[in-house]
């Protein structure tokens, strides 16, 4: 992996973020660095997600290959709104449990 790589994949990870963030309105904890940590965590399980379909069931559709620098685009998004949806639940109930 190169910088221009992890540059390009930080800025996917970002977008993606946001546009998580839109789906599942929801309050990020950490702002800007929360952001990217979740939008990091999406690219990474929406990646590992994509490869785990195609492996197994040989899902290949055109809408799930767009890429950017081979980081896919769709499955980060979903990955990142899951991320952003886990998180933000798992702090929202052990804000209620105490």
């Amino acid at each position: 992996m190169d910088i221009s790589h992890l540059v390009i994949q930080l800025l996917v990870a970002l977008g993606c973020a946001i546009i998580a963030s839109i789906l599942v309105p929801r309050q990020i904890p950490g702002q800007f660095v929360g952001l990217l940590a979740i939008g990091l965590a999406g690219v990474w399980l929406g990646e590992w997600g994509y490869q785990l379909l195609y492996l197994r069931y040989g899902l290949n559709h055109e809408i799930l290959n767009w890429q950017i620098r081979s980081v896919p685009i769709i499955p980060a998004i979903v990955g990142s709104a899951i991320v952003l949806y886990t998180v933000t639940a798992f702090l929202r109930w052990g804000r209620y449990s105490n």
